[in-house]
């Protein structure tokens, strides 16, 4: 049994997709950022870092394991998918998996964070972080010319990626003429495990986001501290 702590936000949303899509059983544990549940003591213990995801692999006794790449590959690795073996094709595979942890994320949340919630007089961080995102999001779109994955096979790659990419909007970030792309987020928004693991804990309306910009904001600068 996998004991998932998380939130609804991209990075806990890639744990339940790729637990959705390896079939495997899991508890889900709410952790309100609102109310700082991930700075106490109980949680710290699970990831010294404070953030969400985190899981306890029971199965594992009782391990616990932090940062959400490290938990996509402890879980391709414990069932033997969504991660290649081969060494290269394996390393293709973790090559996409870091450029969304070290880049796609980051920017993508810095975006979100200044085009949202920051004083809009700050329109040179705002325009900086959009950008950055979209140069990413285009070289995801050049990777995607021609294939269905972004590598050999659909992997725990796509899922992070994913997560992600597919709320561009959030971050007012323009994804005209990337077609690719699109056609990607709506192939893997597809998959009924994808659709399933996105609404854990549950899922996320950008809409009623919008009309509630107060409570939107709380959570937001939780996740900053």
């Amino acid at each position: 049994m996998i004991e998932l702590y998380t939130a609804p936000t991209p990075n806990g949303q890639k744990i339940s997709v790729a637990l959705e899509e390896l079939e495997l059983p899991y508890r889900v544990h709410r952790v309100d950022l609102g109310r700082g549940e991930q700075k106490e003591p109980w949680f710290l213990e699970i990831n010294p870092n404070g953030r969400i995801p985190a899981i306890i692999d029971r199965d594992a006794g009782e391990f616990p394991i932090f940062e959400s790449g490290a938990i996509l590959v402890w879980l391709a690795e414990k069932t033997g998918r969504l991660l290649p073996s081969e060494p290269k094709a394996r390393s293709e595979v973790l090559q996409w998996l870091f450029f969304q942890m070290a880049g796609v994320g980051p920017m993508m949340g810095q975006a979100s964070v200044f085009y949202r919630y920051a004083p809009k007089t700050i329109d040179y961080a705002i325009r900086r972080y959009q950008k950055e995102s979209r140069r990413l999001l285009s070289v995801l779109d050049a990777r995607l010319e021609g294939r269905e994955y972004l590598c050999d096979e659909y992997s725990i790659a796509d899922i992070a990626n994913y997560t992600w990419a597919s709320g561009y909007a959030w971050p007012g970030v323009n994804v005209t003429g990337l077609d690719n792309l699109l056609a990607w987020i709506e192939r893997v928004g597809a998959r009924p495990a994808v659709r399933r693991g996105m609404a854990v804990p549950e899922r996320i309306d950008l809409e009623a986001a919008n009309e509630k910009p107060q409570e939107v904001l709380k959570t937001a600068r939780a996740m900053l501290v």
